[in-house]
Protein backbone atom coordinates (compact mmCIF):
# COMPACT_ATOMS: atom_id res chain seq x y z
CA UNK A 1 0.00 0.00 0.00
CA UNK A 2 1.36 3.43 -0.96
CA UNK A 3 2.36 5.63 1.95
CA UNK A 4 1.74 9.35 2.05
CA UNK A 5 4.31 11.76 3.39
CA UNK A 6 3.45 13.37 6.69
CA UNK A 7 3.91 16.99 5.61
CA UNK A 8 1.80 17.57 2.50
CA UNK A 9 -1.06 15.25 3.42
CA UNK A 10 -4.51 16.74 2.89
CA UNK A 11 -7.38 15.08 4.71
CA UNK A 12 -11.03 15.01 3.68
CA UNK A 13 -13.55 15.34 6.51
CA UNK A 14 -16.65 13.25 5.80
CA UNK A 15 -18.76 15.33 8.16
CA UNK A 16 -21.69 14.25 10.27
CA UNK A 17 -23.78 12.67 7.52
CA UNK A 18 -23.59 11.90 3.80
CA UNK A 19 -27.34 12.29 3.18
CA UNK A 20 -27.82 15.32 0.83
CA UNK A 21 -31.34 16.09 2.07
CA UNK A 22 -30.01 16.61 5.64
CA UNK A 23 -27.15 18.97 4.76
CA UNK A 24 -29.12 22.26 4.76
CA UNK A 25 -31.28 21.55 7.86
CA UNK A 26 -28.17 20.45 9.80
CA UNK A 27 -26.23 23.50 8.61
CA UNK A 28 -28.98 25.83 9.91
CA UNK A 29 -29.31 23.85 13.17
CA UNK A 30 -25.59 23.87 13.97
CA UNK A 31 -25.16 27.49 12.86
CA UNK A 32 -27.83 28.46 15.40
CA UNK A 33 -26.12 26.22 17.96
CA UNK A 34 -22.75 27.89 17.25
CA UNK A 35 -24.25 31.38 17.59
CA UNK A 36 -26.02 30.45 20.83
CA UNK A 37 -22.82 28.88 22.25
CA UNK A 38 -20.73 31.98 21.51
CA UNK A 39 -23.34 34.48 22.71
CA UNK A 40 -24.39 32.44 25.76
CA UNK A 41 -20.88 31.85 27.11
CA UNK A 42 -19.73 35.38 26.27
CA UNK A 43 -22.77 36.82 28.08
CA UNK A 44 -22.14 34.66 31.17
CA UNK A 45 -18.46 35.67 31.27
CA UNK A 46 -19.38 39.37 30.99
CA UNK A 47 -22.05 38.97 33.67
CA UNK A 48 -19.54 37.45 36.11
CA UNK A 49 -16.99 40.19 35.38
CA UNK A 50 -19.47 43.06 35.78
CA UNK A 51 -21.15 41.93 39.03
CA UNK A 52 -19.14 41.95 42.25
CA UNK A 53 -21.59 39.57 43.98
CA UNK A 54 -20.41 36.90 41.51
CA UNK A 55 -16.73 37.36 42.37
CA UNK A 56 -16.55 34.13 44.36
CA UNK A 57 -14.59 30.87 43.82
CA UNK A 58 -17.65 29.07 42.39
CA UNK A 59 -18.20 31.73 39.72
CA UNK A 60 -14.47 31.97 39.08
CA UNK A 61 -14.60 28.33 37.97
CA UNK A 62 -17.85 28.88 36.04
CA UNK A 63 -16.14 31.80 34.25
CA UNK A 64 -13.27 29.52 33.22
CA UNK A 65 -15.70 26.79 32.15
CA UNK A 66 -17.51 29.31 29.93
CA UNK A 67 -14.17 30.56 28.59
CA UNK A 68 -13.20 26.99 27.63
CA UNK A 69 -16.58 26.36 25.96
CA UNK A 70 -16.33 29.70 24.13
CA UNK A 71 -12.83 28.95 22.76
CA UNK A 72 -13.72 25.30 22.21
CA UNK A 73 -16.49 26.24 19.77
CA UNK A 74 -13.98 27.97 17.45
CA UNK A 75 -11.76 24.89 17.15
CA UNK A 76 -13.94 22.72 14.93
CA UNK A 77 -17.44 24.21 14.47
CA UNK A 78 -16.56 26.54 11.53
CA UNK A 79 -14.93 23.60 9.70
CA UNK A 80 -17.89 21.39 10.54
CA UNK A 81 -20.33 23.95 9.10
CA UNK A 82 -18.29 24.00 5.89
CA UNK A 83 -18.81 20.25 5.50
CA UNK A 84 -22.55 20.89 5.04
CA UNK A 85 -22.09 23.34 2.14
CA UNK A 86 -18.91 22.12 0.40
CA UNK A 87 -18.78 19.06 -1.83
CA UNK A 88 -15.34 18.16 -0.46
CA UNK A 89 -14.32 19.57 2.94
CA UNK A 90 -10.51 19.34 3.07
CA UNK A 91 -8.07 20.14 5.86
CA UNK A 92 -4.27 20.19 5.67
CA UNK A 93 -2.06 17.96 7.81
CA UNK A 94 -0.89 21.00 9.81
CA UNK A 95 -4.46 22.25 10.21
CA UNK A 96 -5.61 18.80 11.30
CA UNK A 97 -2.87 18.44 13.92
CA UNK A 98 -3.56 21.99 15.17
CA UNK A 99 -7.25 21.19 15.49
CA UNK A 100 -6.44 17.95 17.31
CA UNK A 101 -4.12 19.77 19.74
CA UNK A 102 -6.63 22.45 20.71
CA UNK A 103 -9.48 19.94 20.82
CA UNK A 104 -7.52 17.77 23.30
CA UNK A 105 -6.42 20.83 25.27
CA UNK A 106 -9.90 22.25 25.77
CA UNK A 107 -11.79 18.98 26.30
CA UNK A 108 -9.27 17.72 28.89
CA UNK A 109 -9.14 21.13 30.58
CA UNK A 110 -12.94 21.01 30.90
CA UNK A 111 -12.63 17.65 32.71
CA UNK A 112 -10.23 19.20 35.22
CA UNK A 113 -12.36 22.34 35.69
CA UNK A 114 -15.42 20.20 36.47
CA UNK A 115 -13.28 18.29 38.98
CA UNK A 116 -12.11 21.53 40.63
CA UNK A 117 -15.74 22.71 40.81
CA UNK A 118 -16.76 19.50 42.60
CA UNK A 119 -13.99 20.07 45.17
CA UNK A 120 -15.14 23.68 45.58
CA UNK A 121 -18.72 22.52 46.33
CA UNK A 122 -17.37 19.92 48.79
CA UNK A 123 -15.46 22.56 50.76
CA UNK A 124 -18.40 25.01 50.65
CA UNK A 125 -20.91 22.49 52.04
CA UNK A 126 -18.77 20.21 54.23
CA UNK A 127 -16.18 22.72 55.48
CA UNK A 128 -18.03 26.09 55.41
CA UNK A 129 -15.94 27.68 58.18
CA UNK A 130 -12.72 26.94 56.27
CA UNK A 131 -14.10 27.87 52.84
CA UNK A 132 -12.54 31.35 52.55
CA UNK A 133 -9.09 30.15 53.58
CA UNK A 134 -9.12 26.87 51.61
CA UNK A 135 -10.58 28.42 48.44
CA UNK A 136 -8.68 31.70 48.60
CA UNK A 137 -8.06 33.68 45.37
CA UNK A 138 -4.46 32.42 45.35
CA UNK A 139 -5.51 28.76 45.67
CA UNK A 140 -8.17 29.19 42.97
CA UNK A 141 -5.63 30.72 40.57
CA UNK A 142 -3.15 27.91 41.29
CA UNK A 143 -5.88 25.32 40.65
CA UNK A 144 -6.70 26.91 37.29
CA UNK A 145 -3.00 27.09 36.34
CA UNK A 146 -2.76 23.36 37.14
CA UNK A 147 -5.91 22.71 35.06
CA UNK A 148 -4.51 24.42 31.96
CA UNK A 149 -1.04 22.91 32.46
CA UNK A 150 -2.44 19.36 32.64
CA UNK A 151 -4.66 20.08 29.64
CA UNK A 152 -1.62 21.32 27.71
CA UNK A 153 0.50 18.27 28.63
CA UNK A 154 -2.20 15.80 27.58
CA UNK A 155 -2.70 17.68 24.28
CA UNK A 156 1.06 17.59 23.59
CA UNK A 157 1.14 13.83 24.28
CA UNK A 158 -1.80 13.07 21.95
CA UNK A 159 -0.58 15.34 19.15
CA UNK A 160 3.07 14.33 19.50
CA UNK A 161 2.27 10.65 19.01
CA UNK A 162 -0.13 11.40 16.14
CA UNK A 163 2.51 13.37 14.20
CA UNK A 164 4.73 10.26 14.12
CA UNK A 165 2.16 8.22 12.17
CA UNK A 166 2.54 7.40 8.46
CA UNK A 167 -0.81 7.77 6.73
CA UNK A 168 -1.91 5.51 3.87
CA UNK A 169 -3.52 6.16 0.49
CA UNK A 170 -6.92 6.69 2.13
CA UNK A 171 -7.08 10.18 3.59
CA UNK A 172 -10.82 10.31 4.30
CA UNK A 173 -11.59 10.93 7.99
CA UNK A 174 -14.93 9.42 9.00
CA UNK A 175 -15.74 12.32 11.31
CA UNK A 176 -16.55 16.03 11.30
CA UNK A 177 -13.23 16.88 13.00
CA UNK A 178 -9.71 15.54 13.49
CA UNK A 179 -10.32 13.26 16.47
CA UNK A 180 -7.87 10.66 17.78
CA UNK A 181 -9.41 7.31 16.82
CA UNK A 182 -10.72 8.30 13.34
CA UNK A 183 -7.16 9.46 12.53
CA UNK A 184 -5.60 6.25 13.84
CA UNK A 185 -7.80 4.28 11.42
CA UNK A 186 -5.93 5.90 8.50
CA UNK A 187 -2.50 4.65 9.57
CA UNK A 188 -0.69 2.08 7.43
CA UNK A 189 1.65 1.17 10.30
CA UNK A 190 0.87 -0.37 13.68
CA UNK A 191 -1.08 1.97 15.95
CA UNK A 192 -0.80 -0.24 19.03
CA UNK A 193 1.42 2.23 20.93
CA UNK A 194 -0.75 5.20 19.91
CA UNK A 195 -3.94 3.43 20.96
CA UNK A 196 -2.34 2.33 24.22
CA UNK A 197 -1.13 5.87 25.04
CA UNK A 198 -4.42 7.49 23.96
CA UNK A 199 -6.51 5.02 25.96
CA UNK A 200 -4.21 5.41 28.98
CA UNK A 201 -4.33 9.23 28.89
CA UNK A 202 -8.09 9.45 28.25
CA UNK A 203 -8.81 6.66 30.74
CA UNK A 204 -6.64 8.20 33.45
CA UNK A 205 -8.22 11.64 33.01
CA UNK A 206 -11.78 10.32 33.07
CA UNK A 207 -11.27 7.76 35.87
CA UNK A 208 -9.29 10.05 38.21
CA UNK A 209 -11.54 13.07 37.71
CA UNK A 210 -14.65 10.86 38.05
CA UNK A 211 -13.35 9.38 41.31
CA UNK A 212 -12.65 12.84 42.75
CA UNK A 213 -16.08 14.09 41.67
CA UNK A 214 -17.90 11.00 43.00
CA UNK A 215 -15.96 11.12 46.28
CA UNK A 216 -16.75 14.84 46.68
CA UNK A 217 -20.46 14.28 46.10
CA UNK A 218 -20.54 11.21 48.34
CA UNK A 219 -19.26 13.36 51.21
CA UNK A 220 -21.64 16.19 50.24
CA UNK A 221 -24.58 13.74 50.26
CA UNK A 222 -23.49 12.38 53.63
CA UNK A 223 -23.37 15.93 54.98
CA UNK A 224 -26.76 16.84 53.48
CA UNK A 225 -28.43 13.76 55.04
CA UNK A 226 -27.27 14.93 58.47
CA UNK A 227 -28.78 18.40 57.92
CA UNK A 228 -31.86 19.02 60.03
CA UNK A 229 -32.83 22.21 58.20
CA UNK A 230 -34.97 21.83 55.07
CA UNK A 231 -33.66 25.22 53.89
CA UNK A 232 -30.06 24.03 54.21
CA UNK A 233 -30.91 20.83 52.30
CA UNK A 234 -32.57 22.85 49.51
CA UNK A 235 -29.66 25.33 49.28
CA UNK A 236 -27.06 22.55 49.16
CA UNK A 237 -28.91 20.67 46.43
CA UNK A 238 -29.47 23.91 44.51
CA UNK A 239 -25.76 24.76 44.37
CA UNK A 240 -24.80 21.22 43.33
CA UNK A 241 -27.65 20.45 40.93
CA UNK A 242 -26.30 22.45 37.99
CA UNK A 243 -22.86 20.90 38.31
CA UNK A 244 -24.27 17.35 38.52
CA UNK A 245 -26.26 17.89 35.30
CA UNK A 246 -23.19 19.23 33.46
CA UNK A 247 -20.95 16.40 34.69
CA UNK A 248 -23.52 13.77 33.73
CA UNK A 249 -23.96 15.14 30.19
CA UNK A 250 -20.25 15.73 29.55
CA UNK A 251 -18.80 12.52 30.99
CA UNK A 252 -21.64 10.29 29.81
CA UNK A 253 -21.43 11.41 26.18
CA UNK A 254 -17.62 11.41 26.19
CA UNK A 255 -17.42 7.84 27.48
CA UNK A 256 -19.91 6.66 24.85
CA UNK A 257 -18.05 8.51 22.07
CA UNK A 258 -14.69 7.00 23.04
CA UNK A 259 -15.83 3.39 22.99
CA UNK A 260 -13.67 2.17 20.11
CA UNK A 261 -15.84 1.70 16.99
CA UNK A 262 -15.57 -1.74 15.39
CA UNK A 263 -17.94 -1.10 12.46
CA UNK A 264 -19.20 1.72 10.24
CA UNK A 265 -22.46 1.86 12.22
CA UNK A 266 -20.56 2.08 15.52
CA UNK A 267 -18.40 4.86 14.04
CA UNK A 268 -21.55 6.82 13.13
CA UNK A 269 -22.82 6.31 16.68
CA UNK A 270 -19.48 7.63 17.95
CA UNK A 271 -19.97 10.79 15.88
CA UNK A 272 -23.48 11.17 17.29
CA UNK A 273 -22.24 10.98 20.90
CA UNK A 274 -19.37 13.34 20.05
CA UNK A 275 -21.97 15.94 19.07
CA UNK A 276 -23.25 15.90 22.66
CA UNK A 277 -20.01 16.84 24.41
CA UNK A 278 -18.61 19.03 21.61
CA UNK A 279 -21.76 20.93 20.60
CA UNK A 280 -24.68 20.29 22.97
CA UNK A 281 -22.92 20.61 26.36
CA UNK A 282 -21.19 23.97 25.54
CA UNK A 283 -24.51 25.55 24.51
CA UNK A 284 -26.36 24.13 27.53
CA UNK A 285 -23.81 25.13 30.20
CA UNK A 286 -24.74 28.87 30.28
CA UNK A 287 -28.44 27.93 30.51
CA UNK A 288 -27.85 25.32 33.23
CA UNK A 289 -25.78 27.71 35.37
CA UNK A 290 -28.08 30.71 34.89
CA UNK A 291 -31.66 29.39 34.82
CA UNK A 292 -31.13 27.33 37.99
CA UNK A 293 -29.15 30.00 39.83
CA UNK A 294 -30.69 32.82 41.89
CA UNK A 295 -27.41 34.78 42.07
CA UNK A 296 -27.09 34.83 38.28
CA UNK A 297 -30.75 35.83 37.86
CA UNK A 298 -30.21 38.71 40.31
CA UNK A 299 -27.04 39.75 38.47
CA UNK A 300 -28.97 39.77 35.17
CA UNK A 301 -31.63 42.04 36.69
CA UNK A 302 -28.98 44.41 38.09
CA UNK A 303 -27.12 44.53 34.77
CA UNK A 304 -30.33 45.18 32.80
CA UNK A 305 -31.32 47.91 35.26
CA UNK A 306 -27.86 49.48 34.95
CA UNK A 307 -28.08 49.43 31.15
CA UNK A 308 -31.61 50.86 30.97
CA UNK A 309 -31.19 53.31 33.84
Amino acid sequence: MRRMKKGPVTFILMGLTDHPELQLPLFVLFLLNYTATVMGNLSLMNLICLNSNLHTPMYFFIFNLSCIDFCYSFVFTPKMLMSFVLEKNTISFTGCMTQLFFFCFFVNSECYVLTAMAYDRYVAICKPLLYKSVMSPKICCLLMCAVYLMGFVSAVVHTGFMIQINFCASNIINHYMCDIFPLLQLSCTSTYINELVSSAVVGTIIILSSLIILNSYAMILSNIIRMSSAKGWSKAMGTCGSHIITVGLFYGSRLLAYIKPSSAEAADEGKFFSVFYTLVVPVLNPLIYSLRNKDVKLAVKKTMKRMTG
